[in-house]
């Protein structure tokens, strides 16, 4: 089972997959990127509270192209925005559990615990964008 996939900076040497579920996580993810509306499965062991587990799993019903709300999500969980936000920052299972999916109300929101311009907001703005476009 996969405990984690992490997103690198593009300067990053490919490095050939170690094993069969490397493997299977190389190809789905070419996948995606060849084709944005496609679904991963992969078996993952998500590691985190039961509510940070409930709210990835309502993230992964989202379908590619769809957004929601950190408020959506709290009010469908009876909790609260922030805490959904969290929850999303460390998600272990970025692409897999679409978090980049998770928009704040009046903005883009973060991305992997990132506020503010950089890698992974940079990534969610092209996954957003890719998505949209497909």
């Amino acid at each position: 089972m996969l405990a984690r996939i992490r997103y690198l900076p593009e300067s990053t040497k490919h490095k050939a997959p170690g094993n069969a579920l490397a493997a299977l996580a190389e190809q789905q993810c070419r996948r995606y990127f060849a084709d944005p509306k496609a679904v991963f499965d992969l078996p993952l062991k998500p590691q985190g509270t039961p509510f940070q587990q409930r709210v990835w799993q309502a993230i992964a019903q989202l379908q590619s192209g769809e957004q929601i709300t950190y408020g959506a999500i709290a009010a469908r969980l009876h909790s609260g925005a922030r805490a959904v936000g969290g929850a999303c920052g460390v998600n272990h299972f970025p692409l897999v559990i679409p978090c980049h999916r998770v928009i704040a109300k009046t903005n883009l929101g973060g991305f992997m615990g990132q506020d503010a311009p950089g890698l992974y907001r940079d990534i969610k703005v092209w996954l957003l964008n890719r998505e949209a476009r497909a």
